[in-house]
């Protein structure tokens, strides 16, 4: 089922009536708005003034619905996800983590040259010089030793951006919309995964002891294109503007609908991230041996 991602960044009283969630004006009392719950799939809160009931946190987390938190900066600062999401869960769990390291490694090799695949299609969409990125995606080696991912990225970059334009998470514009965009994506990927009986902590690739969302982090590199190519049809339309608008926001917000083609077949993309990382269920039990990752239409 498509489900709807609310953006809601006014003072607002948020509770749970017939199943739905009511959004209040909080002065007045007046109904400004309500969703079925069931419709949910992402909810971001972006005001301090926003109040809500646990009675309609309760219902969210039911049905599996991913709550983001921004702070001060209107930058996305913490998810809300139930603890687990598939009536199998323990079992599951068990096979995560009986995943051998050679598998691992192979999986990952997946994930890096179906990244570089999309890197390389947004550079094509947008008329910019990507022939150096085919030969790097065909020398991913098993678990990336050679750091292709790297080596593509710096590529990628200079030509999605500028010559002179560095990647950082604390960078100079435009980093702070795809910082956006990327948060809101690992909210998106986190959910797939608690919904599909697996632990966002433990990763494929990826191993911190201070983050909690490694597996996360991992199945989101094939999807970081979609968000790029996103940002760069704002920073299009908007080239002067470096403040993180409503606007620009709603417009990220489209990313969980937006099409994209996996297993052969064109499907939303949160409905895609589902099939993920269910696909990588199927490959630690030995159903499969390849990760569905998304393809550009």
């Amino acid at each position: 089922m498509i489900t709807r991602s609310i953006y809601i960044g006014n003072p607002a009283y948020l509770k749970l009536k017939d199943e739905q969630m009511y959004i209040m004006e909080p002065s007045s009392n007046e109904m400004k708005g309500k969703v079925p719950v069931e419709d949910l799939g992402l909810l971001m809160l972006d005001h301090f003034q926003i109040t809500i009931s646990h009675q309609l946190i309760q219902k969210m987390m039911g049905k599996n619905v991913v709550v983001i938190s921004c702070d001060s900066q209107h930058l996305p600062h913490g998810i809300m996800l139930p603890l687990y999401g598939h009536t199998e869960h323990s079992d599951r769990v068990k096979d995560q983590m009986e995943a051998s390291e050679p598998l691992k490694k192979q999986l990952w090799k997946q994930t890096i040259e179906c990244k570089i695949e999309n890197q390389k299609e947004v550079l094509v969409k947008l008329g910019n010089y990507y022939e150096p990125m085919l030969e790097y995606q065909k020398n991913v080696k098993s678990g990336d030793i050679t750091n292709m991912e790297g080596i593509a990225a710096q590529h990628y970059w200079k030509y999605l951006i500028s010559l002179d334009f560095l990647r950082q998470r604390f960078g100079d514009s435009p980093n702070q919309f795809f910082n956006f965009g990327y948060a809101v994506l690992r909210s998106i990927v986190a959910r797939a995964i608690v919904e599909t009986g697996l632990l966002p902590v433990l990763g494929i690739f990826h191993k911190n002891k201070y983050n909690p969302y490694c597996l996360a982090d991992d199945l989101m590199e094939p999807y970081r294109p979609f968000v790029d190519l996103l940002v760069m049809d704002w920073l299009t339309k908007n080239p002067n503007t470096e403040e993180l608008t409503k606007d620009f926001k709603a417009h990220i917000l489209q990313i969980a609908t937006k099409d994209v083609v996996i297993d052969g077949k064109t499907r939303p993309l949160m409905v895609a991230v589902k099939t993920t990382a269910s696909s990588l269920y199927k490959c630690y039990t030995g159903e499969k041996r390849m990760i569905s990752y998304p393809e550009f239409k």
